[in-house]
């Protein structure tokens, strides 16, 4: 690889694996685990403060004393079920994002052990399990995705970060004013950790604090009084395309034009999910059907407690 003229570099070097007795851990593996409990922490806070009924606040008790917010024990279902699908799905992408290979052996890759996972997919199969598993549990769904939508943006942001603790996600070479290299034995993640490159990882970390910091405006607007899944599919939609922008700066061959496999990968994401919220858009916007008869209305005199069925099953 040539040598680049360099201006400027922010030179990293330390051990990314941390030793507690006989145990050797990456750091980016603890910084990790930190970010999901976090994550999950910041999820159960939301889910606390987000009605289940929204005729009434989240701090009501129905008459048989069942909380109106979202449940925080769906929580741990939710997400204990959105790990296989984000396996599955993840390793499907990094399949099609190294076709080539994964074609002439296809039996690769089931071998979790060689390769990795796709971010795209691996965020698109968590959602199909996850909300799988809420209709199982009969907990509103579109409700945990509006709920979810900014815990998922800072893990997704706050993963990006601990990247840079295992020198992963370096991309092309650039001699530019933040290009960072990693020094030392390492080892780290990248190929050719030495030579001064775009901190990817980082950008695509700040690009989805925007996003994230978009969603927050425009949920404290009012924008999605009706906490339905158009905040979730919208998130969703801005973080690919804030994900597809930054690959360009990415080692990753293009295969499409100027466009990588995952580029390609977060399109189709982003016009999927653009595409479902047109549905669940024009969906809400229609008008419900009237009252059967009169004693169908919903604001009687003296009405039943207008509340969803509480769950049979024991609370954790």
């Amino acid at each position: 690889m040539p040598t680049l003229p360099i201006h400027a570099v922010i030179e990293l070097a330390f051990d990314p694996v941390a030793q507690v007795g006989d145990w050797h851990v990456r750091l980016q593996t603890i910084g990790l685990a930190v970010v999901i409990l976090v994550t999950l922490l910041v999820a159960a806070r939301v889910a606390r403060r987000t009605p289940r009924n929204l005729d009434h606040d989240a701090d009501a008790v129905d008459p048989n004393g069942t909380p109106n917010h979202l449940r925080r024990d769906d929580l741990l279902y939710i997400a204990v079920a959105a790990l296989p699908g984000a396996v599955i799905g993840g390793r499907i992408g990094y399949a099609l994002t190294h076709l080539p290979y994964y074609s002439a052996n296809p039996g690769a890759i089931f071998d979790v052990g060689q390769g990795g996972y796709e971010l795209s997919l691996a965020v698109v199969g968590g959602t199909i399990t996850g909300a799988a598993v809420a209709t199982l549990l009969d907990a509103p769904i579109q409700r945990w995705m509006h709920a979810l939508i900014l815990p998922l943006l800072f893990g997704l942001a706050a993963g990006k970060l601990t990247m840079v603790l295992g020198g992963d996600g370096q991309g092309v070479p650039w001699d530019g004013l933040w290009a960072t290299a990693y020094l030392g034995p390492g080892p780290w993640l990248s190929l050719a950790p030495d030579v001064p490159s775009h901190p990817s990882q980082v950008y695509e970390a700040l690009a989805t604090i925007g996003v994230l910091a978009v969603m927050a405006m425009a949920l404290s607007a009012g924008l999605f009084s009706r906490r339905g899944a158009g905040a979730f599919l919208l998130g969703i939609a801005l973080w690919a395309v804030a994900r597809m922008a930054v690959a360009f700066t990415w080692r990753d061959p293009a295969v499409l034009g100027p466009l990588s496999a995952d580029q390609v990968l977060a399109i189709a994401m982003a016009t999927g999910a653009c595409a479902l919220l047109a549905v669940v858009t024009i969906r809400d916007e229609s008008p419900a059907p009237g009252p059967a008869g009169p004693t169908a209305t919903r604001f009687s005199p003296d009405p039943e407690p207008d509340w969803p069925d509480p769950a049979a099953r024991p609370r954790i």
